[in-house]
């Protein structure tokens, strides 16, 4: 018989539940300030519901009536340098924490609402409607809550995507040396999601002071949590990364402050994160006005027994108890806020002059001017302004030759020693010498503290480097081994990192370079081997640079950490071990944003084209003796792409052949070819023609992942083409 040993989790897990002693030992300003957020965004919310009623709420209006007590009894005394994020129903999440920051000396309950408060609750309506006074000037609306200064990251529609990039910030925090920390809120839908359970280990494994906090409602929209896991105490999954957990009754306000008290000292001491999970309860549907009953998937016992321990209530009776305040006091608090949700909605409805009596509208000079739909899509980019730009054939010293390769490598240790703020993270990059490919070669030994070795989880660091991001103190250079595990991390990468700017007002930057090769050829296969240009061209935020010369990488990447957007650079295998000259002791220009270089004149045709292609494309005119004039893209998105220099090419060619090396459905050319139509058509004496791979990604057959990919052979075909098209002239 085998011998069993019964094994104990390495970190405690508990219950806590409070005591009336426990509410005669709390500071009464505290029980003060907790009701006083109770009422304010019970309140707040009845009139979100009101107006949603009315059809004034364009989208939806996630009410958390009833879950209060989670959000105000872990926030009312979070300082105003540590931060939170939320989910999509995190009214109650956003507010608290916005309310602690304008009330920092507390609320007074017999003078509820001063003008700062009311501007908050005006300012946060006008955010849920739409409009421009809002803090993202209406494009956040009531899933997307942002207020940097008060310490509210934004709250997120994607259940479990905010969980990430609150990681990041309490990295931000735990690396500048701080004692401040990170909460992020997620129901118990999250808890299944594998961005929350990647990033709960890298949390742990970093020792971040993250507090993951469980807002347990039981429903994911109508599916009970007993359908969806086996353990549905959630705070159970705590244990699986050496995280203490505490559970509690999220209607209890003041039990909820006490696990965070708790929670907040073991994380403020460095030793890493911690996990809450409280019990609540919406007493609404997922969205609008009705109970869950309504729709069927409660019952009306089941809610009438969660009403009964209303967190409004429960917090009354405690404090009533202890003689701080009576029937009459608690509700001149309800009233005042009440009257200040009024003042907030006459701020920005109004009777509607066209309408039956009775019913209002938005105010119509409130809405943001529909000319603002694009602004901040990217930043303007003037962090560029006046920075050294350098082409190869300018420079005026000497000039050394080196491997692509290690121009990488030498560029990224510059700046590094350059500038304290910027670190790099990635599978591997700490070890082999340099990651898989000397990319990152000699950084862990010169700056171990900025040269981060990851998980192999795309999805939580590629969301923690958004999070350090946007955070502002530090500028995160994440590597993708291949580009194709940007579909692993797809939701962190385009919902979350490409959107942030434009979808939080357009003004916050995301200082961001996400680096990744290209390794068609290298027999790697069908998951390892795509071509990322096409699918980040056709998502918004994004800047991308691809360099065919080792000088040109060095220049393009300055930028891109220059820069104060998202880039993603792009490199390629094939061109790791080909060499080129770069300056002699200089690796500090810049290549000028959205600036092509012209690598070869002509007159017969315009070749459009980047990364190894250029070298392919050179070599197939060579080879044909066409007259083909080849431009090297270097900028691909389209708020940085040189349309001067290719229109300049179209007119006098009049002719236009695409080359690129990957698949024709993930193809950037497509996109190309479309836009250059637009602009260029009339210039145009016959369609523009492609060179791409095929319509199945690369596979692992030499032979057949060769015939899926294009190379000069390709390129010497598609110029004989475009030739014979305009009559055979060369």
């Amino acid at each position: 018989m085998p011998t069993i040993k019964k094994l104990e989790a390495a970190s405690p897990w508990v219950y806590l539940t409070t005591t009336a002693a426990d509410y005669k030992a709390a500071d009464p300003q505290l029980l003060a300030d907790m009701l006083a957020q109770l009422h304010l965004i019970r309140a707040f919310e009845e009139a979100v519901l009101d107006l949603a009623g009315e059809g004034l709420v364009h989208g939806p209006a996630h009410s958390s009536i009833g879950q209060e007590g989670g959000a105000v009894g872990s926030g009312v005394r979070l300082r105003p340098t540590d931060a939170v994020n939320g989910t999509h129903r995190g009214h109650h999440q956003f507010l608290s924490k916005a309310l602690s920051y304008v009330a920092q000396d507390g609320f007074k309950l017999d003078n509820l609402v001063e003008a700062k408060t009311q501007k908050l609750l005006t300012r946060t309506l006008a955010e849920i409607l739409g409009l421009e006074q809002g803090f993202s000037r209406g494009r956040g609306g009531s899933m997307h809550l942002q207020w940097l200064e008060a310490g509210a990251l934004g709250t997120n529609a994607i259940v479990g995507g905010g969980v990430p990039l609150a990681a990041g910030n309490a990295w931000s925090q735990r690396h500048a040396k701080t004692s401040d920390i990170t909460v992020t809120y997620f129901g118990d839908g999250a808890t299944n999601i594998g961005s929350v359970l990647e990033t709960m280990n890298l949390a742990a494994a970093w020792s971040l002071p993250l507090c993951f906090f469980i807002e347990n409602n039981l429903y994911a929209v109508s599916t009970n949590v007993n359908e969806v896991t086996h353990e549905p105490r959630l705070s159970a999954r705590a244990l699986g990364f050496n995280l203490p957990s505490w559970r509690v009754d999220g209607m209890d306000p003041l039990a909820v402050h006490l696990a965070m008290e708790q929670a907040g000292e073991y994380m403020r001491s460095g030793k890493g994160p911690a996990l809450i999970e409280a019990e609540v309860y919406r007493f609404f549907h997922q969205n609008g006005p009705y109970p869950g009953s309504a729709f069927g998937y409660r019952d009306k016992a089941e809610e009438a027994a969660w009403r009964a321990r209303d967190p409004l209530n429960r917090l009354a009776k405690e404090m009533k108890k202890l003689g701080q305040i009576d029937d009459k006091g608690v509700a001149s608090v309800r009233e005042q806020a009440q009257t200040a949700m009024k003042l907030a909605v006459a701020t920005v409805v109004e009777a509607d002059p066209n309408g039956q009596a009775g019913t209002r509208r938005i105010k119509p000079n409130l809405w943001p001017d529909a000319s603002f739909v694009d602004t901040g899509v990217r930043g303007d980019a003037s962090e560029l302004a006046g920075a050294r730009t350098l082409e190869s054939e300018a420079v005026a010293g000497s000039k050394t030759e080196v491997k692509f390769i290690d121009a990488v490598a030498a560029v990224m240790d510059r700046n590094m020693e350059r500038s304290a703020d910027i670190i790099t993270m990635g599978e591997d990059i700490h070890r082999l010498k340099g990651g898989t490919n000397g990319a990152t070669k000699g950084l862990s030994a010169k700056f171990p503290d900025r040269t981060l070795g990851t998980p192999i989880s795309e999805n939580a660091f590629a969301g923690l480097a958004c999070g350090i991001a946007t955070d502002g103190r530090y500028r995160p250079v994440v590597e993708f081994m291949y580009p194709d595990f940007v579909w692993v991390a797809a939701d962190q990468v385009f919902n979350q990192i490409g959107k942030a700017r434009h979808m939080f007002g357009g003004t916050n930057p995301v200082p961001l370079v996400l680096r990744t090769k290209v390794a068609m050829g290298s027999g790697y296969g069908s998951q390892h081997l795509m071509d990322p240009a096409g699918i980040f061209a056709t998502n918004p935020g994004w800047r991308i640079v691809a360099a065919s010369t080792p000088h040109d990488y060095i220049g393009l990447m300055n930028a891109a950490l220059t820069l104060q957007d998202p880039v993603l650079v792009i490199e390629h295998m094939d061109l790791y071990n080909t060499s080129g000259e770069i300056p002699d002791g200089d690796l500090d220009y810049q290549i000028e944003l959205g600036k092509a270089k012209v690598r070869r004149e002509g007159k017969a045709l315009t070749v459009l084209t980047y990364l190894s292609m250029v070298g392919h494309s050179l070599e197939a005119a060579e080879q044909t003796g066409i007259d083909a004039e080849v431009i090297d893209l270097r900028w691909l998105d389209r708020a940085s792409i040189d349309w001067a220099t290719i229109g300049e090419s179209i007119k006098k060619t009049n002719n236009v052949l695409i080359v690129e090396q990957g698949a024709k459905g993930t193809s950037y050319g497509a996109w190309l070819a479309d836009e250059i139509q637009r602009r260029f058509f009339d210039y145009l004496d016959q369609p523009i023609e492609r060179v791409t791979g095929g319509e199945a990604a690369p596979s692992i057959s030499k032979v057949l992942e060769r015939a899926a990919i294009a190379k000069t052979e390709e390129v010497v075909v598609g110029l004989k083409k475009v030739v014979a098209g305009r009559g055979g002239a060369r």
